[in-house]
C-alpha cells in the first residue's frame, strides 16, 4: 500500500533538502528520501556538498591555512614556531566531526518541520509514484500530489583512470589521505582540482595540475585568471595548460605503488610518475535508474532532467532541481530552486536569477565573481567600461599581510548598470555579495561609489573599483 504526501523529495542535499523544509513550512505534508551513508554506516543527510564537497574542503582548506601560514605569513607579524608539525589524521578527524554535526542537524531540522524521512534508492514510477528500496530491507511506495527531483551529481571517471579508492581517487578519496602523499598530481584545474590540490600543496606534497584546455580558468575573468595562475605557482603548485591525459598505470606492490602518467602536450608524449592520483574533470548528473519507464520525464544528453524556467518537467506535478538540471552546479544555486519550487507549488511566487548566482573558488587568494566577464561582454557585442582595485592598496589587506589581489568592477557604458564584480584576493567569498546585491537591486556603479565603506575594511576595494569605473578613485591614479 502507497502512502500519500503532498510533496516527495527525492535526495536530501542542498536543492532537496531545502525543498522539502520550505514545502513543510508552508503546510504540506512531506517525505524525503535519501540514498546516502555517512563514514559510521549511518544516514547521513546533507548530500555530496555537506557530507564529502563543499563543508568537508573548507574544514581542511582552513587546517591547511593555518598550517601554511606558520611557515609563511606568521613571520612577518614577528611569530614564530619550531618544528611545526601537522597531524593528519586528526585533522581529517576534525572535519568528519564537522561533517556529522551538521549531517545531524538536518536530521533535527527534518524532525522539527515533521518532514518523513526515507534511507534508501528511489525510482520514480509512473502516476507520481516514488519506489524506496529501504537500506534496512524491504520497499515502499509513496504517492506524491507533487514530486520533486533533487538527484544531485556524481563525480566523473574517466575510462583510462578508473577509481579504485587508494591510488587513483575522486574528491571523496582526496578528502580522507591518512598522511601527506609526496606526490600528487591532479587531473582538471577547476574548482575541485584547485581547491584539493591546494590543501595537500600546503602540507608538504609536490603538486602536478593536469588541464587539457589551453587556457587556465576560462570561466573567470581573464586578469583574475592571470593574477591566480602568477599567485599559485609562488606557492608552488605546478599547473601544466594544454596536457591532455590519455593513460594511467597503477604500478608496483603495497605501500610501494605509483600510478604512471602518459599525457601529451605541444611537445609531444611526456609521462608522469606520482602517488596519488585525483581525478577532478567534473561531475555528472546522478540520474542513472532514477526514472521507469512510462514516467514522461525526460533526460537530456548530458543525462539531467530536462526542465522548464521554472524547474517543472513537463509532467504534472514532476519537477527537478540542484545539479540534476540544467545550470551551474553550485549548492546554493540548488538551495534557491528548492525554496523557489516549494513556493511555486503553494502558489506563491518563486524564482531564481541565474545572472546573480555568485561563483567562489576557496582558494588561496580566493576568487570570487558574479555576472559576466570581459570576454563574454566583448563576444556579446556589449559596450561596457571598468573600474578595478588593488588590494595592495587596501589598509586591511596589507595590515592582514594579505596584499594579493583585487576588485573589479565592470558596468554598461550607456547606463551605468553593473554587468558584473570579479575579485581575487583575501575574503572575496564574502565581499562578492555586495556585487550580487547591487546588481539584483539594479545598482549601477555610481550606487556602489557613493555607498559610504567602513575604514579600515577590505570592502573598500569595492568602493574604490566602483568609483575608478568613472575615473575618480581617491587612492590610484586614473
Amino acid at each position: 500500500m502507497s502512502e500519500n504526501f503532498d510533496v516527495v523529495v527525492i535526495g536530501a542535499g542542498p536543492a532537496g533538502y531545502h525543498a522539502a523544509i520550505r514545502a513543510a513550512q508552508l503546510g504540506m505534508k512531506v517525505a524525503c528520501i535519501d540514498a546516502a551513508l555517512g563514514k559510521d554506516g549511518k544516514p547521513a543527510l546533507g548530500g555530496t556538498c555537506l557530507r564529502v564537497g563543499c563543508v568537508p574542503s573548507k574544514a581542511l582548506l582552513d587546517s591547511s591555512r593555518q598550517y601554511w601560514n606558520m611557515g609563511h605569513l606568521f613571520g612577518e607579524h614577528g611569530i614564530s614556531f619550531k618544528d611545526a608539525k601537522i597531524d593528519v589524521c586528526s585533522m581529517v578527524g576534525r572535519k568528519d566531526k564537522i561533517v556529522k554535526q551538521f549531517t545531524g542537524g538536518i536530521a533535527m531540522l527534518f524532525k522539527a518541520n515533521k518532514i518523513t524521512p526515507y534511507y534508501g534508492f528511489a525510482q520514480l514510477q509512473p502516476g507520481n509514484v516514488v519506489k524506496v528500496s529501504q537500506h534496512e530491507g524491504g520497499d515502499v511506495e509513496l504517492t506524491g500530489t507533487n514530486v520533486i527531483i533533487a538527484a544531485g551529481s556524481d563525480s566523473i571517471e574517466l575510462p583510462f583512470a578508473k577509481f579504485d579508492g587508494e591510488n587513483i581517487i575522486d574528491n571523496i578519496g582526496a578528502l580522507d589521505f591518512t598522511e601527506v602523499p609526496k606526490r600528487l598530481a591532479v587531473i582538471g584545474a577547476g574548482v575541485i582540482g584547485l581547491e584539493l590540490g591546494s590543501v595537500w600543496k600546503r602540507l608538504g606534497a609536490e603538486v602536478t595540475i593536469l588541464e587539457a584546455l589551453p587556457d587556465f580558468l576560462p570561466a573567470a575573468d581573464a586578469e583574475v585568471a592571470k593574477l591566480a595562475a602568477r599567485e599559485f605557482k609562488k606557492q608552488g603548485l605546478d599547473i601544466l595548460l594544454g596536457a591532455k591525459v590519455g593513460k594511467t598505470e597503477v604500478v608496483g606492490k603495497g605501500k610501494k605503488k605509483e600510478v604512471v602518467i602518459t599525457y601529451t602536450d605541444k611537445d609531444g608524449e611526456k609521462t608522469l610518475t606520482v602517488d596519488k592520483l585525483l581525478v577532478a574533470v567534473g561531475r555528472r548528473a546522478a540520474t542513472r535508474g532514477l526514472l521507469a519507464e512510462g514516467t514522461g520525464v525526460t533526460l537530456t544528453e548530458r543525462g539531467q532532467v530536462e526542465v522548464d524556467e521554472h524547474c517543472h518537467t513537463g509532467v504534472d506535478g514532476v519537477w527537478a532541481i540542484g545539479d540534476c538540471v540544467r545550470g551551474p552546479m553550485l549548492a546554493h544555486k540548488g538551495f534557491e530552486e528548492g525554496i523557489a519550487v516549494a513556493e511555486l507549488i503553494a502558489g506563491l511566487p518563486g524564482h531564481v536569477n541565474f545572472d546573480t548566482i555568485p561563483y567562489v573558488i576557496y582558494t588561496e587568494p580566493e576568487i570570487a565573481w558574479v555576472g559576466k566577464t570581459e570576454q563574454q561582454l566583448k563576444a556579446e557585442g556589449v559596450a561596457y567600461k571598468t573600474g578595478s582595485f588593488p588590494f595592495a592598496a587596501i589598509a586591511r589587506a596589507v595590515a592582514m599581510g594579505e596584499p594579493a589581489g583585487f576588485v573589479k568592477v565592470i558596468a554598461d557604458a550607456e547606463t551605468d548598470l553593473i554587468l558584473g564584480l570579479h575579485a581575487i584576493g583575501v575574503g572575496v567569498s564574502e565581499l562578492v555579495h555586495e556585487g550580487v546585491i547591487a546588481m539584483e537591486f539594479k545598482g549601477s556603479a555610481d550606487d556602489l561609489a557613493r555607498i559610504c565603506h567602513a575604514h579600515p575594511t577590505l570592502s573598500e576595494a569595492i568602493h574604490d573599483a566602483a568609483m575608478a569605473v568613472d575615473k575618480r578613485s581617491i587612492h590610484k591614479a586614473n
